[in-house]
């Protein structure tokens, strides 16, 4: 299941990769070799989770942003934007990241690690560095669980390694 998981995920948010043959940058056009992108690709980028308008919010799929603006590569930024509540209408958000899959799915910030409480996503937001390749798992720790499941507010990541300029 996980290995399932894995390698859709990995498969809808890497949108560039090539397949196949002649000279359309593909595998096999070019030696065997996926097609190279410009170098200035090659340096870490900053992502807004949400984009630059929604940012941390209840009622966005975070998990369909994560494939639509992959694919990500470790040393990548994840910035986490979000308000801080005023008064009793606004909600207060967290990031937990989450140990694995199970807890991921189950919404289970029990075991995860806090990285922001409701006070970290003001101003120009809270910054994650994904330093390792290995896969992130991302959710809202409020409201026991309600953020994660009913607001999805939760989505992961398994950053690429990024290719040597060769």
């Amino acid at each position: 299941m996980f290995l399932l998981l894995t390698t859709t995920g990995l498969a809808a948010a890497n949108k560039d990769w090539g397949y196949g043959g002649g000279n359309n940058g593909g595998w096999g056009g070019n030696g065997g070799f996926p097609r190279h992108r410009p170098v200035a690709d090659y340096s870490p980028r900053k992502a807004v989770v949400g984009g630059n308008q929604t940012s941390w919010q209840f009622g966005f799929d975070y998990t369909n942003w994560a494939m639509r603006n992959g694919p990500f590569f470790v040393n990548d930024t994840l910035v986490f934007k979000y308000e801080m509540p005023a008064d009793n209408s606004t909600r207060p958000h967290s990031v937990y990241q989450l140990p694995d899959l199970r807890s991921f799915l189950r919404c289970d910030v029990s075991k995860g690690k806090m990285l922001a409480n409701w006070t970290d996503g003001g101003g120009e937001g809270f910054e994650f560095v994904m330093d390792k390749w290995q896969p992130y798992f991302f959710a809202c720790g409020e409201a026991n669980g309600i953020h994660c499941n009913m607001g999805k507010m939760k989505f992961f990541v398994i950053p690429f390694l990024r290719r040597w300029n060769f």
